[in-house]
């Protein structure tokens, strides 16, 4: 909705510059090919995308000065200037350029982000994913702007949610034994509570989830404890997993399938 907006508000300034009481041959004959970026006209026009604002009740017209600095802000930089200089436009150069908006200026833009995070807390979690999948959808783009799915699949991302949540539950007594076997000089209560939980989420896949790898179970959690933790739970997290890994594999508990799922992954 955003870069909708922020072509709108293109067409504006491109009128309002023709309407100067001294227009320049630069405000009067324009280069437009900004304005004319197929994605941005297919966007402009399609009915899903205007169907999903109506039902969200999603606007930037409270927030229409920002998204007119937005604009006045890309159109000064070294990407907007490159991209309009172009000779040849291509239909990859007008996607690479949406993707660079998106993730370079726009992921970046600190007032952007801030204006995110007063409308939504959960916002500095959703920041990477919400781009990423603007980024895919314009990299998708054929010549008819379509919407991108938020799940690849989506019975198999409900699947995976559902059984993470509920197995988690069901196990966390053992799982608890588990980790408390592997940390003799801690208590449980010394530990930090996110850690245990990432843990306890962890022996989760590595037991009940048989379509992904240990290996990537692992470096997942020990990832989200970067940012969810302390600075010391990733190595903490590693190395007790490692031994429960170690434990679950000799017991010949942990049962993959699929290609390259078997042992040693």
């Amino acid at each position: 909705m955003l870069f909708g907006d922020i072509h709108h508000v293109a067409h504006l300034v491109n009128e309002e510059n023709k309407n100067k009481r001294l227009p320049t041959k630069e405000d009067l004959e324009p280069n437009t090919r900004f304005l004319e970026n197929p994605i941005l006209v297919s966007l402009a026009a399609n009915s899903e995308l205007k169907k999903e604002v109506l039902n969200r009740k999603i606007s930037w017209q409270n927030d229409f000065d920002l998204v007119r600095k937005l604009f006045l802000e890309l159109r000064a930089t070294d990407l907007y200037k490159s991209y309009m200089a172009s000779d040849k436009p291509s239909a990859k150069e007008d996607k690479q350029f949406l993707i660079a908006v998106a993730t370079e200026f726009l992921y970046n833009h600190d007032l952007l982000n801030h204006l995110f995070e007063e409308k939504n807390i959960h916002w500095a979690d959703d920041t990477f994913g919400a781009f990423s999948m603007v980024a895919r959808t314009f990299e998708n783009f054929t010549g008819d702007f379509k919407l991108t799915s938020l799940y690849k699949d989506a019975e198999d991302d409900k699947r995976f949610i559902s059984t993470l949540f509920l197995k988690t539950i069901d196990g966390e007594k053992d799982y608890e034994k588990m980790i408390d076997e592997k940390t003799k000089n801690w208590e449980l209560d010394r530990i930090a509570s996110m850690d245990i939980l990432l843990m306890k989420m962890a022996i989760t896949e590595f037991l009940h989830v048989s379509n992904v790898p240990v290996k990537v179970s692992l470096n997942e959690y020990i990832d989200i404890s970067k940012d969810y933790s302390t600075p010391n739970s990733k190595t903490f997290i590693n190395g007790i997993l490692d031994k429960i890994i170690f434990d679950l594999k000799r017991d010949n508990k942990i049962q993959k399938t699929g290609r390259g799922l078997m042992e040693g992954n």
